[in-house]
């Protein structure tokens, strides 16, 4: 009965202290374009990049990460991209489309690359990689 009763007290004097940091979070998120997000998880390895938020027309953005596919025949690439500052979006995995096939041979899967990507039309297209 007394570990109930610690255990109760335990967490009757956590939960504010959760509440706090779960706002201090939500607030972190204030400004994010959200629209068309999948937000099951933040895992948009199967959305393609056409479904993401949009910005200006060719403002080109960079952002690191790591492959996970390459698909030759297509022309994309899927990448677990880091946070994108100015697109306000979160970090992700996605899949881009580049704008020169003979960029796909400087990525291959598990390889950390840096690259820079535009809109274009209704998709993002990797223009450089590093």
């Amino acid at each position: 009965m007394k570990k109930f009763a610690l255990a109760t007290i335990v967490l009757t004097l956590a939960l504010p202290g959760v509440s706090v940091f779960a706002q201090q979070k939500m607030d972190d998120m204030k400004g994010m374009d959200m629209k068309g997000m999948d937000m099951k998880g933040m895992d948009m390895k199967n959305k393609p990049a056409a479904d993401m938020p949009v910005a200006s027309e060719h403002t080109t953005h960079m952002a690191k990460g790591v492959v996970k596919k390459v698909d030759a025949k297509s022309g994309m690439v899927t990448v677990a991209h880091g946070p994108v500052k100015s697109m306000n979006w979160p970090a992700m995995t996605m899949a881009f489309k580049v704008k020169d096939k003979a960029l796909l041979d400087k990525f291959g899967a598990g390889k950390e690359v840096e690259f820079e990507f535009a809109k274009d039309g209704k998709s993002y297209v990797v223009e450089s990689v590093k």
